[in-house]
């Protein structure tokens, strides 16, 4: 279930008043700019400024008549106007308020997003600082590799999530577009100066072409932006659910004084939260398909995309928010277990200094194949017999013929491995 208050702020943007509260701003800056081009009396604009508003109530009332939101939106605030509401909407088309209030919506939830993912970077680069070196296994193919440090794991969120702001802020600028110009955009009954006086207003750049609406690959940009920040925080979550099972227990999520893991087994601590974010960024991400699928309408314009939009832009800006904040909350209260990193580590008997032992056969001269057939006996020899790695090799003739035990301690070293971080670090900013 998403708590309902974790949501005010993000979920106002796309409530039916504040949408309509938006509607009426470009309505009021187009009236603007008529009366500046002496399209539109100064009294009525005073008029128009003073009187307008809207009660939902009776848009929806209307709209049960008309069936249609534009029509029932203009008709109740001309109820309050009065004789003036004849300037109101005039040239205009439904879509040149419904888009550009659209892209004022969805400009907002971009800054609020952006909030949250700086919130996150915070945290992140927090963890990435008190785990620098906090060594733990590396795995690849879910199978121990070389050793590597949580911190660096951290180092490599934050990286993720600057370039997830840096897409957010382009996707930011690619919808703060307006367009207001006619049926099917040839500015046939608008002059293209109100146009450019209610962009300029709003802080909206002009579309430079457009048909009856604001063409929907920059909806799709904005929307496959989303669904991006999602799947890295897919990822993450997905990091965390693993170093959580019971056999890594790595690190897991906060568990609450009181909280329950299980119906039917007390002893479950599950990373239910992480679980969360990963299943909603399923949500987001078949949300950006259908983003996708809006980009191509019937010449001019057809009304496909309409219901679709409704639904997916909003559910999207509000879940990944939503999936932000949640994260955020297991970040600050994640546990590490350092000790259990240790014990892993050690799980493997050495054998994850196999190619610093290859490496050193081969700086001194030994072939690649004739070194590697030598480690690799000795380190499946040590898997199946559970003696160390190091153990077997001191006691392997070929091996020592070439290394002294002195090269041997040096190549076990996990401190080795240890020996970059501060260069990662730096180039990453996080120094």
């Amino acid at each position: 279930m998403i708590e309902r208050y974790t949501l005010p702020a993000i979920g106002k943007i796309w409530e039916p008043e504040y949408r309509f509260q938006k509607m009426l701003e470009v309505e009021i800056a187009a009236c603007e700019a008529m009366a500046e081009l002496g399209m539109i009396p100064e009294q009525a604009l005073r008029e128009i400024k003073e009187k307008a508003g809207f009660d939902l109530k009776r848009i929806e009332e209307i709209e049960a008549v008309t069936r249609h939101d534009v029509i029932a939106f203009l008709t109740a605030v001309a109820e309050r106007v009065g004789e003036a509401s004849k300037y109101i909407h005039m040239g205009l088309t439904s879509s040149d308020v419904l888009d550009t209030a659209l892209s004022l919506q969805m400009r907002e939830a971009a800054d609020l997003i952006l909030e949250k993912l700086d919130e996150l970077r915070q945290v992140l680069v927090e963890k990435a600082k008190e785990h620098k070196f906090t060594l733990m296994m590396g795995r690849t193919h879910g199978v121990h590799a070389e050793p590597v440090t949580f911190g660096l794991k951290m180092a490599l969120w934050v990286t993720e999530t600057e370039r997830n702001i840096e897409r957010m802020r382009r996707a930011r600028e690619d919808i703060r577009v307006g367009k207001i110009s006619g049926a099917v955009g040839t500015f046939a009954n608008v002059d293209p100066r109100v146009e450019e006086y209610v962009c300029r207003k709003l802080n909206l750049v002009p579309a430079r072409v457009s048909t009856q609406v604001i063409q929907r690959d920059r909806h799709a940009y904005y929307m496959t932006t989303l669904a991006v920040i999602a799947s890295s925080l897919d990822k993450f979550a997905t990091e965390i659910r693993n170093l959580q099972r019971t056999e890594i227990l790595e690190a897991e999520e906060g568990f609450a004084k009181g909280q329950k893991g299980s119906s039917a087994m007390p002893h479950k601590r599950n990373p239910i939260t992480a679980e969360r974010v990963a299943g909603l960024a399923r949500v987001v991400r078949g949300n950006a398909m259908a983003a996708l699928e809006n980009v191509a309408l019937w010449h001019e314009r057809d009304i496909t995309h309409s219901s679709v939009e409704r639904v997916i832009i909003p559910d999207s800006t509000i879940l990944v928010y939503y999936m932000l904040t949640k994260f955020i909350e297991i970040m600050r209260g994640l546990i590490v277990y350092p000790e259990n990193m240790e014990r892993n580590i050690e799980k493997t008997l050495g054998l994850i200094f196999s190619q610093r032992v290859l490496l050193a056969l081969v700086d001194k001269g030994v072939l690649r194949e004739t070194a590697y057939e030598w480690v690799q006996r000795n380190a499946l020899h040590a898997w199946k017999t559970k003696i160390p790695f190091k153990e077997l090799v001191l006691k392997d003739k070929d091996i020592m013929s070439r290394l002294t035990e002195e090269e041997i301690e040096q190549l076990f070293d996990y401190q080795y491995h240890l020996r970059h971080v501060d260069y990662i670090f730096r180039r990453a900013g996080i120094d």
